[in-house]
């Protein structure tokens, strides 16, 4: 084997393996979102990435970042999905912030009906890294 033909395979297999020492470190678990209007009783979030079906549940929030009671929620399957739209089960204000999470469908029940009540097992948030997946919002 010449030496080109060593240098090339071993720079191949050093790629392969941080890739794959890369993938497996990261999470591609995301919810993107941005201020929009809300006056017409739906809040979407622009993008979400899920490792598993579950929920796109929208919580008050507010400067504390702690998520607060549940005022919407949307089915989410597995993988990529773009304009996730939740009705929202009560007003909000302009200004009032959203927590846009992603909550998973296990523990509860019943698959494919939302079981969960703030700081519940059931459909619970989705953690990466000891951090939830989510993304906060401003309604205008």
């Amino acid at each position: 084997m010449t030496l080109i033909k060593k240098i090339t395979l071993g720079l191949i297999a050093t790629a392969g393996l941080s890739g794959a020492a890369f993938a497996a470190g990261h999470s591609t678990q995301m919810v993107m979102g941005s201020d929009q209007d809300v006056s017409n009783g739906v809040v979407s979030a622009d993008e979400i990435m899920a490792d598993a079906n579950g929920w796109l549940v929208v919580h008050r929030t507010d400067a504390a970042m702690k998520p607060g009671p549940v005022v919407g929620y949307a089915p989410l399957r597995k993988g990529k999905t773009s304009d996730v739209a939740a009705i929202l089960q009560e007003e909000v204000k302009s200004g009032e912030m959203l927590m846009l999470m992603l909550h998973g469908e296990a523990g509860g029940m019943k698959t494919g009906i939302f079981e969960y009540t703030l700081g519940a097992k059931e459909d619970g948030p989705v953690k990466v890294d000891g951090k939830l997946v989510m993304s906060v919002i401003t309604a205008q």
